[in-house]
């Protein structure tokens, strides 16, 4: 057999049929294809990777974080600058649509004490296992170890799989998209964890093809910082628990981790997104951090400069202040050793300890990216204005929020949008044909 094998196997459709291609099988693309399925629609579902969901699995390892349960108008900030075209999509299926469609399933969910809304199990499996079970009930049909390449000269979808080359798509010599019978969903995902099936390979294919990118970035990602080799070697893999960060304005608390190239961790993870723009600006940024957010400065300078007589310096700090383990360790390595002499410059650096971040870790690392298919690209039906009946959905749009449930329930919503939006279409074009 030959190594690439061309082959022609979708059927040729009528001007009446109507048909769903959707190229990614994590939660924005499964949504996309639940809609559609549900409304009749002959549904097929490709993936790269040998089975669907696996960066949704991934994310709910420790504990599937599926949305949360704070206040909407507090949520949708959390999608900064493109709070309302997100806000769009959630108005149809946002936090509490979720749940209760992961009832329908037969999975309950609670609220945690920070907010965060889990499933009874907390694992991902159960919920995946049986939203795949109700799929292909309503006809899915799911294509694996399908990677995308882009279109033929005709218009057919190229896809590589294990034993070569497969097209998909061509129907009377007329390109996939664009017929009246047929949709096309991409739900690729963006640039991070490749391994997983999301290697950002879509944006000089959309490019190609006329559809506005901004460039991909890393979100809710760790940090760079310089540490010395003493420190690295001793604090390395330990949290940090318990502190203020400030930066740009916003403060949040929380616990981060020390890693070997810096920093990483919730804390990290919320302010992310103008740490690493600020970098892109100026090079680098200055995360400020309160070791001691329980106690005002005030006090904390006169816990200092209370006499320690025998006591060395650290048992001073840590009977004090607080201040020991890796808290201790932060402060040994981004202050002066003139400032233990001072209570009260020693007590202002407790309280804003500067740790300057030289850039965000590489984009496969993140947890999720930034940038993408921009919305001046996209209709309010998700619908590409450069290709007529194809559509987008999930994290391979341009828009980013913090973990805490709020990744998941936009590209739940956004695959939500994508498949009611390629219903519409698939039904104006329908009645068009039906007129003719």
């Amino acid at each position: 057999m030959e190594s690439s094998i061309i082959a022609d196997v979708s059927s040729r459709l009528s001007a009446m049929d109507r048909k769903g291609v959707i190229i990614g099988g994590g939660p924005a693309g499964l949504m996309a294809a639940e809609v559609l399925s549900r409304a009749g629609v002959s549904v097929d579902v490709y993936d790269a990777m040998p089975s669907v969901g696996r960066k949704f699995l991934m994310a709910g390892k420790s504990g599937l974080n599926l949305t949360h349960a704070e206040a909407i108008d507090s949520f949708l900030d959390r999608y900064g600058k493109e709070r309302d075209w997100v806000g769009h999509w959630l108005a149809d299926f946002g936090p509490e649509h979720l749940r209760d469609w992961a009832r329908d399933l037969g999975i309950d969910t609670f609220v945690g004490s920070s907010g965060r809304v889990f499933p009874t199990g907390m694992k991902a499996a159960p919920l995946l296992r049986a939203w795949l079970h109700r799929l292909r009930a309503t006809g899915v049909r799911f294509h694996m170890r399908h990677r995308w390449l882009g279109w033929d000269e005709d218009g057919a979808l190229i896809f590589t799989m294990p034993l070569g080359v497969v097209k998909v798509g061509v129907t009377e010599g007329n390109p996939l998209f664009g017929t009246g019978g047929t949709a096309i969903i991409f739900a690729l995902g963006g640039g991070s964890w490749a391994k997983l099936g999301s290697n950002g390979a879509w944006v000089p294919l959309l490019q190609a093809r006329g559809v506005a990118i901004a460039p991909l970035k890393p979100a809710n990602c760790g940090f760079e910082i310089a540490w010395s080799e003493h420190f690295c070697s001793k604090f390395a893999g330990q949290p940090v628990k318990s502190v203020v960060a400030t930066f740009g304005g916003e403060r949040r608390q929380g616990d981060f981790v020390i890693t070997r190239h810096g920093v990483e961790g919730s804390l990290i993870y919320a302010l992310a997104a103008s740490l690493r723009d600020a970098i892109e600006v100026n090079g680098h940024a200055t995360l400020l951090l309160d070791l001691a957010p329980g106690k005002t400065l005030e006090r904390l300078t006169q816990e200092i400069a209370h006499p320690r007589g025998a006591r060395s310096m650290a048992s001073h700090l840590q009977s004090r202040a607080g201040i020991a383990g890796v808290k201790a360790g932060l402060l040994r390595e981004c202050t002066a050793r003139d400032d233990y002499a001072d209570a009260a410059r020693l007590a202002a650096a407790i309280k804003a300890l500067p740790l300057r971040l030289d850039a965000p870790r590489p984009l496969d690392e993140a947890i999720s990216t930034a940038g993408g298919v921009k919305a001046a690209s996209l209709d309010a039906r998700l619908m590409l204005n450069a290709l007529p009946g194809v559509f987008c959905a999930g994290e391979m749009l341009n828009w980013e929020a913090p973990t805490g449930g709020y990744l998941l329930t936009a590209c739940f919503a956004s695959g939500h949008a994508a498949g009611h939006g390629a219903m519409a279409w698939l039904q104006s074009k329908r009645s068009s044909s039906a007129r003719n």
